[in-house]
């Protein structure tokens, strides 16, 4: 029994030493863990990843210790776009305990985050291990860097921007339901004196890259004529129209040049479209029957997209390419080759961006009595219903096309 005590004692006395020693160790770092990680009332660390967050959302992760802000980098925390697996440029900021991580620019509406920290230190040097959190922005998906979003949810103001009509350019619209309960309203024009027109559409259209995508549903009843849908001068700055059969519709836009000069093209789309015509690179073709199943009384999205680098031009028609041309095609020699982006050549005092016609009332930019709002030949006023316009001064790519268009379809 003895011996057995003295055991016991000896055990008890080591087990003392060490607990001694451990308590000792002045140095011992506190490991580096993330405690919370917010965006506004949002919880990024639970369970599931949240949806319906702002599309400029301030990213506030709380950790265990002081951060050490030389880690906090943009190479050890990544804020990834899912679909097209795009780094999102952000901006890191470390205070003690917080790191906080904000977008440059607004992200894409609708779309899927991934946020990846990776080798990220306590200033104690304890080593935080790599994770991932996620989150899925609010709305039906759209790109990141839209300039201007019309909605015409009962009115006609650019959501995101500062492209708003005042009450005397916006004549004799209604508000009635778009193509389901999520698009809300739709602006409806009359087909005789309908307009919305938009200030500054210069500046809108003025860009290396540009993409436009919007809905539209003609009006046949009673209406002669084919549909001036939009247009910012015409073909001096851009216009879109469905020609009166239904057999077809057209983008026209202006170009710069090389040589400070501008000249106009048109992205124009018939029936039975034949890929021959020069600088055509794609056309698919439809029958007059196919074209008007498309644009006769019945909702199509439609975008078009130009590429500065490659001087692609691109048209699709609900979220699949139709159309497609190359200013690398043109001859040898032809100024079109050296085009370098979009530009307005209008008349400087009457930039405004018409909806519902091909110019605005005060734009004397096409003389033509057929392009003047007020006169009796004008019968290309738009009769229908027009939703969700974006803009962007980028060329949203054919994935991207395909997820607006399947998100917001009827």
């Amino acid at each position: 029994m003895r011996k057995q005590n003295v055991i016991f004692s000896f055990i008890l006395l080591v087990m003392v030493f060490a607990m001694t020693l451990t308590s000792c160790k002045k140095d011992d770092p506190t490991a580096l863990t993330l405690s919370t990680m917010v965006i506004g009332t949002t919880d990024l660390n639970g369970a599931t990843a949240p949806t319906n967050v702002p599309v400029s959302p301030s990213i506030v992760a709380t950790f265990s210790t002081d951060v050490d802000a030389a880690t906090a980098t943009n190479t050890n925390i990544l804020l990834q776009q899912d679909y097209d697996k795009a780094d999102i440029p952000i901006t890191i900021q470390v205070s003690g305990k917080v790191v906080t991580i904000t977008p440059t620019t607004a992200l894409g509406y609708g779309s899927l985050y991934k946020l990846t920290f990776l080798a990220l230190k306590a200033t104690n040097g304890e080593n935080l291990g790599a994770f991932e959190r996620a989150f899925t922005t609010e709305g039906t998906f759209t790109p990141s860097g839209q300039i201007a979003y019309w909605n015409f949810d009962d009115n006609a103001n650019d959501q995101i921007g500062s492209y708003d009509p005042t009450a005397a350019d916006i004549v004799d619209l209604t508000y009635t339901a778009s193509l389901n309960a999520a698009a809300g309203k739709a602006a409806t024009f009359n087909g005789t004196t309908t307009i919305i027109e938009v200030p500054n559409g210069n500046t809108l259209m003025n860009a290396t890259n540009f993409s436009i995508c919007f809905w539209v549903k003609t009006n046949s009843t009673a209406k002669t004529g084919g549909h001036f849908v939009m247009g910012l001068a015409g073909w001096y700055g851009f216009q879109y129209e469905m020609y009166g059969g239904y057999d077809g519709a057209k983008f026209a836009f202006r170009y710069a040049l090389a040589d400070n000069s501008t000249s106009s093209e048109d992205m124009w789309f018939p029936a039975l479209a034949d890929q021959g015509w020069q600088g055509w690179s794609y056309a698919k073709s439809l029958t007059a029957d196919q074209m008007k199943a498309l644009l006769k009384d019945t909702w199509l999205h439609v975008t078009y997209t130009y590429n500065g680098a490659t001087k692609v031009g691109t048209l699709y028609y609900n979220g699949e390419k139709m159309k497609s041309f190359d200013f690398n095609l043109w001859p040898a020699g032809d100024a079109k080759k050296g085009v370098t982006g979009l530009k307005y050549d209008g008349d400087a005092l009457g930039n405004k961006l018409a909806f519902g016609f091909i110019q605005g009332r005060s734009n004397k930019t096409i003389s033509d009595t057929w392009a003047d709002y007020s006169h009796a030949d004008a019968n290309g006023h738009f009769k229908g219903q027009l939703d969700d316009v974006r803009v962007f001064h980028k060329a949203i790519s054919a994935g991207e096309v395909g997820l607006i268009y399947n998100s917001e379809k009827p």
